[in-house]
């Protein structure tokens, strides 16, 4: 649980050091490319509540999601250095940050849901208890 805590709490830090940062990307870009790389952002986080909402395959499938979309965010974050709308130093921060979230989404999917471990007997006297 507490890993699912720091989880939460680097996404928000990225999504905190990101969008101020589209706001000076060029007009031309932000109803297109900018938008995307928010979306991408915004998608990640939302697929880590839901996560966190879920057990079993639900949960999976929501780490799955967010896995790939932090992916797309890689690819616009590129994209952002190649046409300088991040400087290199900006580049390299953000890069960290995407980073750390990705090693702590890794070890979150490789982890064992207590719910799966138990098998159906356990799901089954955890309701009776609760």
């Amino acid at each position: 649980m507490q890993n699912e805590m720091i989880i939460l709490t680097k996404a928000y830090g990225l999504i905190g050091w990101l969008l101020p940062k589209t706001e000076k990307f060029p007009r031309h870009y932000r109803s297109s490319v900018t938008q995307r790389m928010i979306d991408a952002a915004l998608r990640y986080v939302e697929q880590l509540y839901q996560a966190q909402a879920f057990h079993g395959r639900l949960r999976r499938q929501a780490l799955t999601e967010a896995d790939a979309v932090l992916n797309q965010l890689r690819f616009y974050l590129r994209l952002a250095l190649d046409w300088q709308w991040l400087s290199l130093g900006q580049y390299e921060h953000v890069s960290r940050l995407v980073e750390e979230n990705g090693r702590l989404l890794g070890g979150w999917l490789k982890a064992p849901d207590p719910d799966e471990a138990g098998g159906e007997g356990e799901r089954r006297r955890r309701r009776s208890e609760g």
